[in-house]
This record gives structure tokens, C-alpha cells and sequence, in this order.
């Protein structure tokens, strides 16, 4: 299993290494079966190439390129497909119609690559009419795309991955509990403290150049929306990948980072892209939330 992922001993246990969704991905395990470790983590990269093969908006010959190209035609969707779009509605809705799956076709236009390319108000404009998820027609199990609609996952597919890989890994450890973290490049959810009760040290990476802030987590998850990555810079204007899908243009007076604690790593991800999507009312959103988070502006 070289060739797919990577297993290395610790001082107190394994780590697993390998790539999925277009990030490092790693499986810490407080643990001394090397088997046992193996099994683990074959289970977690099996899930995650699972998951990516079918709702990676780059394979066109998976679910999601059905769903996408179906042009009006109605397709019935399994249990997991239903409940991600149950859940894609539950955002939307949440957001006032901000958190949106059907605006990844704004990327049409948008390359955010780091440089100063900025796409035109043409551009965009063509691309408002195909988005909205309330022209979606969604009947459980029934799916209706209006035609050249898109669904992009991407906003909630990699939360959704950590959360089953971590139960999949948990599945083929079935006697004493064994402390393990799942990290997907720094989204990530563990099952409990350490093998010494004591907790995990996970950093939270500076935007600005600074050191990394250092959180001690016991459990549940941490997700971090925000612009270190992905962005344009133009005349000393950053520009965020994180859109108004109302508009296509980016929300310019967020934060560059947000970090939320929650039980799920799907819950902590869905709240701190909801605070990005808030713009400069994102403290105030996290507060009203009630919910563990770092800001950083």
C-alpha cells in the first residue's frame, strides 16, 4: 500500500499519511499494533477515495457529472446523495440563501490563483442566472437541475469526509478505545483525549506570517475557512474565493481566517464559512452562535 498512502511510527503510536480532496490528509493513532494501525488507516483512505470519486466535480463519469449534466431530467438519488442535499438546503436556508451549492459555477470566472486577474462584470453577470438553489426541484429522493445548473459539494464535502473517516477508522477498532485524530488539511475531528488522557495539541496556521496558534483539543472537530490560499491581489486588493453568490463578487470585508470548534467537523465547517459569509458581522455572528472559535482579521 505504498504507493497510496503512508505509515510511519511515532512516539506513541502511528501516523498515517495520504492525499485526498486536493489536501494532505493524516490519521494520528495512539497505538503500538502496527496491524491494527494499518487497518485504520486503509479504512480512512478508503473512505475519503470513496467520497471523492463520488462527488468530485472533476471526474466525468461519476454521480455528481450526472447530476450536472442531467439538463432538466429528473434522477433519483441514493440515501448519502439525499442527505447531502438535505443538508445543502439546511445551509442555504440557514444563510439566507449565501451558502449556496450551486454557485461553484462561479469559478467559470473567477481563478483565484494568486495573482491579479480579475474577471469582468460580463462575466460574471452570465453566470448569475444559473445560480440559485431554489430553482432546484428536490422531492426526496427526486433531484430536477434546471438546465446548466450546477451542484458543487465542495463547501461541505471535506467536512463530510473527515466526520466518515473517523467513523470508519473508529468501526475496525473494536475493543478498547484508541485515540485518533483525523486532520484534512486542517480540518479535522478527533474521537477523544489521548492515550495519556491528556489532549491533542493542534496548531491553527497564522494568515499573517506570525507563529501558529496552539488549541488543545479533547474532542470534536475544528474547520478554518478562509483566504490564505486561494485569493486574487490586485492594486493592494486582496480578493477572497469566499462569494456572494448574489453578486459573484467576492465578500471583501471579512476576516482572512476563521477557526470554529464544534462536535462534527461538517458543523464546524459549515459555521465558520457562515461567519465568512457575514462579512465584517462575522464576530458578532460567531458570538451569537455561542460557539468556540479564533478570528483572525
Amino acid at each position: 500500500m505504498a504507493d497510496l498512502y503512508k505509515i510511519d511510527k511515532t512516539e506513541h503510536g502511528f501516523t498515517g499519511r495520504f492525499d485526498a480532496m486536493a489536501s494532505p490528509c493524516e490519521i494520528l493513532m495512539d497505538l503500538h499494533d502496527p496491524l491494527l494501525a494499518q487497518q485504520l488507516v486503509h479504512a480512512a483512505y478508503s473512505e475519503a477515495k470513496r467520497i471523492e470519486q463520488k462527488f468530485s466535480r472533476y471526474i466525468n463519469t461519476n454521480l455528481m457529472f450526472k447530476m450536472n449534466n442531467s439538463q432538466g431530467e429528473t434522477i433519483t438519488l441514493d440515501e448519502e446523495s439525499s442527505l447531502l442535499m438535505d443538508f445543502a438546503f439546511t445551509c442555504y436556508d440557514m444563510s439566507d440563501g449565501f451558502f449556496d451549492v450551486t454557485s461553484g459555477i462561479l469559478r467559470r470566472a473567477w481563478k483565484f490563483d494568486g495573482s491579479d486577474t480579475l474577471p469582468s462584470d460580463i462575466q460574471i453577470k452570465e453566470l448569475l442566472p444559473f445560480i440559485g438553489l431554489q430553482k432546484v426541484i428536490w422531492k426526496k429522493p427526486d433531484l430536477t437541475m434546471p438546465i446548466n445548473m450546477e451542484l458543487d459539494f465542495g463547501g461541505i464535502g471535506k467536512e463530510y469526509a473527515v466526520d466518515r473517516c473517523l467513523q470508519k477508522a473508529m468501526e475496525k477498532n473494536t475493543g478498547k478505545r484508541i485515540p485518533i485524530l483525523i486532520n484534512f488539511g486542517g480540518d479535522l475531528v478527533c474521537n477523544g483525549p489521548r492515550f495519556n488522557q491528556q489532549p491533542w495539541q493542534v496548531g491553527i496556521e497564522s494568515v499573517g506570517g506570525g507563529h501558529s496558534a496552539v488549541v488543545s483539543l479533547r474532542q470534536g472537530a475544528l474547520a478554518t475557512s478562509g483566504d490564505a490560499r486561494r485569493f486574487l491581489l490586485k492594486d493592494d486588493v486582496r480578493y477572497s474565493h469566499i462569494l456572494n453568490p448574489q453578486t459573484g463578487h467576492p465578500i471583501m470585508d471579512a476576516p482572512r481566517s476563521v477557526t470554529v470548534a464544534a462536535a462534527t467537523c461538517v458543523e464546524a465547517g459549515l459555521l465558520s464559512t457562515l461567519a465568512m459569509l457575514q462579512g465584517s458581522g462575522s464576530k458578532a455572528f460567531l458570538a451569537e452562535q455561542e460557539v468556540v472559535h479564533w478570528v483572525q482579521d
